[in-house]
């Protein structure tokens, strides 16, 4: 018991960013899938509901991330000897989020848009097509964002 409850204060800060991902991928994955077979019923433009879809996904997936992140991580954020918020940090993480994101946002649409016009182009329902290549797409998202993460060392301070 104590390995694994030092494993988790360990890596606390991990656990809690990949859940935060999922949490906010998930509404925006059913989100996508309903509006990309909505789409499929006005045009048939399948390259158009691909980028509709990844639209869609990071309106809703972006700003639900941003709220959990710093509900979990806002008080990271205080200096305890003065109380007072210590923006430097702050600074200091957004530019690291901000790396980590870049790479694995560019990976994940690429794939996302590729995958989900192969479908469509395969005769695969909207939503079925959507769905898939969601799913493969945070596949090689979560390998990215974590391998980033680890990269820029964005729990470095955190973790002991």
């Amino acid at each position: 018991m104590t390995k694994a409850a030092g494993f988790i204060r360990k890596y606390m800060d991990s656990i809690l960013f990949n859940r935060n991902l999922i949490i906010a991928g998930a509404g925006s994955f059913f989100a996508s899938a309903y509006v990309s077979e909505l789409y499929a019923q006005y045009d048939s433009n399948d390259l158009a509901n691909s980028a509709l879809a990844l639209v869609v996904e990071y309106g809703i997936y972006i700003p639900v991330f941003a709220m959990l992140f710093y509900i979990n991580n806002r008080s990271k954020y205080v200096d305890p000897a003065t109380g007072r918020r210590d923006s430097r940090q702050i600074m200091q993480d957004i530019k690291k989020l901000f790396a980590a994101f870049s790479v694995s946002e560019v990976i994940y649409s690429v794939t996302k848009v590729a995958m989900q016009y192969w479908l469509l182009q395969a005769g695969n329902q909207p939503y079925e097509a959507s769905m898939a290549s969601s799913l493969i797409a945070w596949g090689v998202f979560f390998v990215a964002i974590n391998s980033m993460a680890k990269l820029v060392k964005l729990f470095k301070h955190h973790q002991t």
